[in-house]
């Protein structure tokens, strides 16, 4: 079929008629799904195994509970009941999942077949879910989410066939970040850009952007943490050609700890207030790629407009063509991230 389509065709690929409320918008918008089980000629079901929560939503629904598993727990199952998908309506964000194909319509383009284990590449803020279980079998103290009932892909979703050479909790945790890695390394190559910096660089998102941006040529890679915990755990890794401790959120104190100004700068951190930090922290003429769901635009555009700073600002979207191949091949050939997922509590 030709790229042109018409308005059925369109509406259906995207989901438009999975939109319970408003009527109009995308189910990434949308305030309620469909999550019907039966599905059309395009659309696949998969029974779902296993949600992963992104982790600003997860940090912010720890954060309201005060760590209390049942409340954040009656939450999660709450919003799903309610919304029709995991759309965490503080954050703004979901996740993604890992499941078993059900069933896939004649029409469906996305090349699966029942039986695949699959992880969905979008995200759960647009994805039609139904929990069966209540979360009964998740202990609410980590992102990954166990869980029983079934999600809608749509033709324009995208969905990845697991790997069997890693334990799926690992392959969850990597596929849920795989747009980060990718992202950094088009940008570090497309500008021969000789210094990048992460900030949040210990995390699963952060890891693999430094892995991809060595791999893309960068000349030298500056980590910053937050903690001693992960300064130390960071620089053993070797990651980093040079590690660095501050709060993401302190512009003053960041720019400090990188010193002279990076060429490209990714935002891996999944606290509110990073923004400024990057900023000041990107020498003039820079990239800074925002790879964060708590990142706020006008505090980006309008702190850059007020420090007079010329960079160039991306929003990093989770999709660029190849990414979950890019970072499962990260993790398996750099072992230095596989052990840092591997200590945040992925094991192996």
């Amino acid at each position: 079929m030709s790229e042109r389509r018409t308005g059925a065709q369109t509406a259906t690929a995207v989901g438009l008629h999975r939109v319970v409320d408003p009527p109009g918008v995308l189910p990434q918008a949308a305030r309620r799904l469909d999550p019907s089980p039966r599905i059309g000629p395009g659309e696949v079901r998969v029974r779902v195994e296993r949600l992963n929560l992104d982790a600003a939503s997860f940090r912010q629904l720890h954060d309201k509970h005060g760590g209390d598993p049942d409340a954040i727990r009656r939450e999660v199952a709450g919003i799903i009941d309610e919304r029709g998908k995991m759309h965490n309506p503080v954050t703004g964000s979901g996740g993604m999942l890992v499941g078993v194909v059900e069933e896939v319509g004649p029409e469906s383009p996305l090349g699966l077949k029942p039986g695949d284990r699959v992880a969905t590449l979008v995200s759960l803020t647009l994805t039609p879910l139904a929990i069966t279980d209540g979360l009964a079998g998740w202990d609410g103290r980590s992102e990954q989410v166990p869980a029983q009932g079934h999600a809608i892909l749509f033709a324009r979703s995208i969905a990845a066939v697991l790997p069997d050479d890693m334990p799926v909790p690992l392959a969850l945790s990597v596929m849920d970040v795989c747009g980060a890695p990718a992202l950094t390394h088009r940008v570090v190559a497309a500008r021969n850009a000789p210094t990048v910096a992460v900030l949040g660089a210990a995390g699963k998102s952060g890891s693999l952007s430094l892995a991809a941006a060595r791999r893309a040529g960068a000349a030298r890679t500056i980590g910053l943490v937050p903690t001693a915990e992960e300064h130390q755990r960071l620089e053993a890794s070797g990651l980093a050609d040079v590690v660095v401790r501050a709060d993401a959120r302190d512009p003053v104190a960041v720019a400090e700890a990188i010193g002279e100004p990076a060429d490209v700068t990714v935002v891996c951190v999944d606290v509110p207030g990073c923004e400024h930090g990057a900023i000041l922290a990107t020498a003039p003429g820079g990239t800074v790629v925002f790879f964060s769901m708590a990142t706020s635009f006008p505090a980006a555009a309008l702190g850059a407009e007020g420090l007079a700073a010329d960079v160039t600002m991306l929003v990093g979207n989770g999709y660029v063509p190849g990414h979950a191949e890019m970072a499962l091949d990260l993790v398996r050939s750099v072992p230095q991230v596989r052990a840092l997922f591997t200590a945040r509590g992925h094991a192996d």
